[in-house]
């Protein structure tokens, strides 16, 4: 067996003989006789406590989320808790379906009860929103939720939240990261032992977030006229099982049909690979039960419940899943159109979506008269606008191409509880128009045009495959395209030097946003190519929007595989196949 490298072996020995458990130090001593590899990815560095928390693989090590690399992102937080609010601070905690979730939830509750905080922790396991909700309402200083989201079984999280229900944002997500850089062993952790003194959250959070969301409709009466609608929901094995179908029957649907194997909810994913609505493969039983109950509409969510996808009936009947831009398309514009219609417009309005969501959202807001926000990736860049706009701007939703939707301001993340209301009543309201959720679609493309997206993700996993992103990213920046597909390149945004270079002018201009490690090529045709290392999966993210004018429905076919080839011509050009 080769030698372990130095600083490598320093650490699997700070935790052979430190203070860690008997069960952890036998687990790494078979690791180092069996997987010496495994052993190696494990400690080869500290998981990162990042911007929006902890996410990685379970399991022992520096590298992976167990109780004390947990332990100590909690007295880290604690920490600086503590000296950002006088008094006693509060806290609510919340978590998924995953395997040591509720552990985890547990080990943190138990701690920051010990740092002398006051704790809520619910009872069991809630959507992800819920938490964002219960914040704010509880009016508590901070909040964790125990979630990897939708990442494969083999993972977990920590998200930490700050007092308006958001995730964190500067300065305090820094502020946090060093506090809890510095806890450098089990020792400087108050584990406390039980529970005790922890309030837990029972049913009433549940209903106040039900009649919160109820509120949120806009065409009740479409609701009742089409009571009937018919509706396939599946939780995927996760947290949406609490409240979305008690959401659908409180708003008067009576024909929901839940897809039964994936109902119950369950770490292991036992019915698919990766437990996210993205993934149509994810999405297949529901699919299969649309195809035999004769849905109108197919709603999933994803373990935590902050993504949903959807499903609908194209122009032959057949059940197509709709991508995160598409649903945010079509939930925009409901938004926007169906409260002008109905007199609830204000002058003030407006909506938020990120840089990497598609630009028909744009084209959109801006023919009605509302304002449209674009923010960095990531949710809580959405929610800490609504907090900065409060008083003098009026939210209506937001959304990013990611499954993430938020309409109104009572829950400051992506809300998946909120959106699959918002999808079915959507639904119910076109129905009794006569038409179809993708006529719908159509008919903005026609008015609008007609825009399609495509992520492309390259995994490149452990410590070499790190270096292959940031090497990528670093050849992009230093050597950006000339043209792709034969249309030239006339802008270039490099959000971590903060400039946007106009090629055609010969001109730069410093972008109003946050530096982050995100580039955007602008193509002389409208194409758009967006390159993103991912913050929470080992992922170098490409995002490729095109788009074209839209005569009329009958024209969408021809138009949609024109749209598919200038993808697939973008693809080849940057190798990124």
């Amino acid at each position: 067996m080769e030698p372990m490298e130095q600083p490598i072996q320093e650490r699997i020995d700070r935790w052979l003989n430190g203070p860690y458990d008997d069960q952890t130090r036998q687990t790494i001593r078979s690791l180092q006789r069996d997987h010496p590899a495994e052993l190696a990815d494990a400690f080869y560095r500290d998981l990162e406590f990042g911007t929006g928390g902890l996410r990685g693989l379970m399991g022992v090590g520096t590298n992976r989320m167990n109780r004390y690399t947990v332990g100590a992102a909690t007295q880290g937080f604690a920490n600086y808790i503590k000296k950002s609010f006088p008094g006693t601070p509060r806290i609510a905690i919340a978590h998924d379906s995953r395997n040591n979730s509720r552990f985890f939830a547990e080990t943190a509750a138990s701690i920051l009860a010990a740092n002398g905080l006051e704790v809520f922790l619910f009872e069991d396991l809630r959507p992800t929103p819920e938490l964002s909700f219960a914040i704010r309402r509880l009016g508590c200083h901070a909040g964790i939720v125990c979630t990897a989201s939708h990442n494969p079984k083999e993972y977990n999280g920590y998200k930490a939240y700050w007092q308006d229900g958001g995730q964190l944002v500067p300065p305090h997500d820094n502020n946090v990261i060093l506090e809890v850089v510095r806890i450098g062993s089990p020792d400087q952790v108050q584990w406390g032992n039980h529970l005790e003194g922890v309030k837990i959250l029972e049913k009433s959070m549940d209903d106040q977030y039900i009649r919160m969301a109820l509120g949120l409709s806009v065409n009740p009466e479409a609701v009742a006229a089409q009571h009937d609608l018919k509706i396939v929901y599946t939780p995927i094995h996760g947290t949406g099982i609490t409240l979305v179908p008690r959401l659908l029957q409180a708003m008067g649907f009576d024909s929901v049909d839940i897809v039964e194997e994936q109902a119950t909810p369950d770490g292991n994913f036992p019915t698919v690979i990766y437990p996210n609505p993205e993934e149509p493969e994810a999405m297949a039983m529901g699919l299969e039960k649309a195809r035999i109950t004769g849905a109108d509409i197919l709603a999933g969510t994803d373990p935590d419940a902050d993504r949903v996808g959807i499903g609908v009936k194209d122009l032959q009947g057949n059940y197509i899943l709709l991508n995160g831009n598409q649903t945010a398309v079509l939930a925009f514009g409901y938004q926007i159109e169906a409260r002008r219609a109905k007199g609830m417009a204000r002058k003030n309005d407006y909506v938020c979506k990120t840089i990497v969501t598609t630009d028909l959202i744009d084209q959109i807001a801006a023919a009605n008269g509302v304002a449209c926000y674009n923010t960095l990736t990531g949710f809580k860049y959405i929610a800490e606008l609504i907090r900065e706009k409060e008083g003098t701007e009026h939210f209506i939703i937001g959304g990013e191409e990611s499954y993430g939707l938020l309409t109104g301001d009572q829950v400051r993340d992506k809300d998946a509880v909120s959106a699959v209301a918002l999808i079915c009543e959507m639904a119910a309201f076109e129905k009794q128009q006569g038409r179809s959720l993708f006529e719908k679609l159509l008919e903005l493309y026609t008015r609008y045009g007609m825009y399609l997206e495509k992520l492309v993700s390259i995994t490149r996993k452990g410590r070499e495959g790190a270096l292959q992103i940031t090497e990528m990213m670093t050849a992009f920046r230093n050597n950006p395209p000339v043209s792709v597909q034969g249309s030239a390149l006339v802008r270039l945004l490099d959000y971590q030097s903060g400039i946007d270079r106009n090629l055609r002018k010969g001109t730069r201009s410093p972008i109003r946003l946050p530096r982050s490690n995100v580039l955007q090529f602008i193509l002389e045709d409208g194409s758009k190519i967006s390159a993103r290392p991912s913050g929470t999966e080992p992922k170098i993210k490409f995002y490729i929007s095109v788009n074209t004018r839209l005569r009329g429905a009958e024209d969408h076919p021809g138009t949609l595989k024109l749209l598919e080839e200038r993808i697939s011509g973008i693809i080849r050009d940057l190798h990124l196949e």
